[in-house]
This record gives structure tokens, C-alpha cells and sequence, in this order.
């Protein structure tokens, strides 16, 4: 089945959601922010398994590992179906623009390429008490490892609409964010990791025209 290509305006600047000073101000985050929130999240986590429930170094390293490539799997599942969402009522297609659609119509914007800190935290307590009440003193070590994947996710993706393109074997993930952006918006779903889009037929389909229009300075045409 051909995929389907959706044409969107590309649009500079940062654009209005609400009416409401606040919660439009709480739409707005610096980078800086959550990697520095969920790095220290993290580390207390690791802090309090080692020290306060006595697990040992190799098994913490197993849960963080295992945290770590759960959350690349949530990752591909929350950007292919929670974010790009069918608008097939006002009301979803309010939530999927709101949740995702104006960073495709404003992929320059900085500014909202992470989730509120404040929202953030309270869906890394309630991931907190689903995982504890199923994987017990467990949660400590894979919490850690997914918040850190999390804080990459974030960070890479930051990383491919703000940089240029590197000279090395990173330039893939520039690569694979951009063909979602422009060519291809309901394939590559993966910005930390292609894999699922390979395990799940989400690959983009080869163009050599898009591969060099991937790799200019930035994913972010001027």
C-alpha cells in the first residue's frame, strides 16, 4: 500500500494555542529543563536501589538497559498512534494539532520540542506507581533506564531540528526524522532508533532525491 503524502505548510515562528496566558506559557520549555529533571530523577532512582534496597551494581545496570529499550518501543507507539492520532472529529484533530501537528506546521519552533516540565513530572509518578505495583523494587533501576531514554529522546530530537547535519554515523537518525517530516509523514516513526520502524514496515521507501535532500545543514528547509 502506497504511503500517503501529506503536504503541510512549514511555517516560521512560534504560533498561539491558547487564550489563557498560562497555559500558554506552560506549552513553552527549554531544552535544558527535562534533561536536567529526569537526569537527576534517574539518579536518585539508581541512588535508592543500590543503597536503600541493596541491589547490586550488574542487576541495576540489567533493569537501566532494559528501562532503557522499553522506552524506545513506547516511543514508536506514542508518535504512531497517540501523536499522528486520525482527526476524524474536531475534538481529535484539536488534540492531535495541540499534541504534535503544530510541531510539524512549526518545526523551527525550540521552544516546543519537549513536553512541559510539569507535565512531565506527573506522568513519570504515575509511570512510577504502575511499574511498582508491577515490577515491585524492580522499578527502581528500569524507571531509571526508561526516564534516560526519554531525556535522549528528547535531546536527539532537539538535536536534529536545532544542528547540523553530523559527519558521522548519526547522520541516520537527521535522515530518518527529516523523510517524517517532509516526504513521508506516516512512515519513520522512530527518532532515538529506527528499529521498530524496521520491525513494524515503517521504513520510509528508498529515494535517492531524498536521501541528498536529508543530508543539507539542518532537517529544517530555510
Amino acid at each position: 500500500m502506497e504511503s500517503t503524502k501529506l503536504k503541510r505548510p512549514k511555517h516560521k515562528g512560534s504560533p498561539k494555542l491558547f487564550k489563557n496566558p498560562f497555559l500558554e506559557k506552560l506549552t513553552h520549555t527549554h531544552i535544558s529543563a527535562p534533561l536536567l529533571i529526569f537526569g537527576i530523577i534517574s539518579a536518585a532512582l539508581i541512588y535508592y536501589g543500590i543503597i536503600e534496597k541493596g541491589f547490586e551494581t550488574p542487576m541495576m545496570i540489567l533493569l537501566f538497559a532494559a528501562g532503557l529499550f522499553f522506552f524506545t518501543f513506547v516511543e514508536y507507539i506514542m508518535h504512531r498512534y497517540l501523536y499522528h492520532i486520525p482527526a476524524t472529529s474536531p475534538t481529535k484533530k484539536k488534540v492531535s494539532y495541540t499534541m504534535h501537528g503544530v510541531h510539524h506546521d512549526y518545526p523551527k519552533d525550540k521552544s516546543r520540542l519537549a513536553m512541559p516540565p510539569v507535565l512531565s513530572l506527573i506522568i513519570a509518578s504515575i509511570l512510577f506507581i504502575i511499574y511498582r505495583a508491577v515490577l515491585g523494587d524492580y522499578v527502581f533501576g528500569f524507571l531509571a533506564g526508561f526516564l534516560i531514554g526519554y531525556a535522549g529522546y528528547l535531546g536527539i530530537h532537539y538535536s536534529v531540528h536545532a544542528f547540523k547535519v553530523p559527519k558521522n554515523f548519526l547522520k541516520i537518525l537527521w535522515h530518518h526524522h527529516s523523510i517524517h517530516h517532509y516526504r513521508e509523514p506516516d512512515k519513520a516513526f522512530g527518532v532515538s532508533s529506527p528499529l521498530w520502524d524496521h520491525i513494524f514496515g515503517t521504513m520510509p521507501r528508498k529515494s535517492p532525491k531524498a536521501e541528498r535532500a536529508a543530508a543539507g545543514t539542518s532537517i529544517d528547509p530555510s
